[in-house]
């Protein structure tokens, strides 16, 4: 499949993998997290922080402990490990995470077992999705090729510092590259929170970095132990 990659000035963060006339009349979208949904980051987030957390003298932090960090924006989570409110010092520690994450990080990730055959599914069956993550959209993009998986999706919604995905959603919805009817797939409270402000319904997912009890004191219409049990909500 050909992709049609398109960038449009008012929807920041966004590459469209369709034209936009494509999107007039789809519904029922599956918008997907990407970290701890589509794939596993540990490893190149561990390493990636680790770098960046060093440089400016912070000790090491092991993979359990880096665990529990992923899924919000990354602005929020070098705030908590750090402890400090000084934009200047984040931007920097976050600007060195960035350098080592683009160079080698984002091939640290691993793809989950059955995600790839369960999208194939999804596709064949003619189900549009997406991806909206608080990755910015470039890592994300980086990723997905990297699975060979870009052509399965029909949009990455990317975030950024200060960006929460709350917006994400909204503007996706404000510009009907989605509707109503999509429902929000991810492994953190946030993700369902997120669905929640904007009258998506959402499904939460337990094999990614999430708890049970995080996910259902979020409220998602659906938790799934794996991706298989994907093939039966179309």
């Amino acid at each position: 499949m050909n992709i049609d990659r398109v960038t449009v000035p008012f929807l920041p963060g966004v590459i469209l993998l369709r034209e936009m006339n494509y999107f007039k009349g789809i519904n029922h979208f599956l918008v997907f997290d990407l970290d701890g949904t589509i794939s596993d980051p540990l490893t190149g987030i561990t390493h990636s922080l680790n770098c960046a957390i060093g440089a400016f003298g912070y000790p090491e932090m092991d993979k359990s402990t880096v665990a529990q960090y992923i899924g919000p924006p990354l602005d929020i989570i070098m705030r908590k490990i750090i402890n400090s409110d000084s934009s200047e010092l984040i931007s920097n520690i976050i600007g060195h995470y960035r350098d080592y994450y683009n160079r080698i990080g984002y091939a640290e990730n691993t793809l989950y077992p059955e995600i790839y055959g369960t999208l194939q599914y999804l596709i064949a069956n003619n189900i549009p999705m997406g991806i909206c993550t608080s990755k910015r959209v470039d890592f994300a993009e980086k990723i997905l090729k990297l699975f060979q998986l870009l052509t399965f999706f029909s949009f990455i919604s990317g975030g950024d510092d200060g960006i929460q995905k709350t917006n994400q959603l909204r503007l996706l919805l404000e510009n009907e590259i989605i509707d109503k009817t999509a429902i929000m797939i991810g492994d953190r409270a946030v993700d369902i929170q997120a669905a929640h402000e904007n009258g998506l319904k959402s499904i939460g997912v337990l094999w990614g970095y999430g708890s049970k009890e995080e996910l259902c004191e979020a409220f998602p219409e659906k938790i799934l132990h794996n991706p298989e049990e994907l093939k039966k909500i179309i």
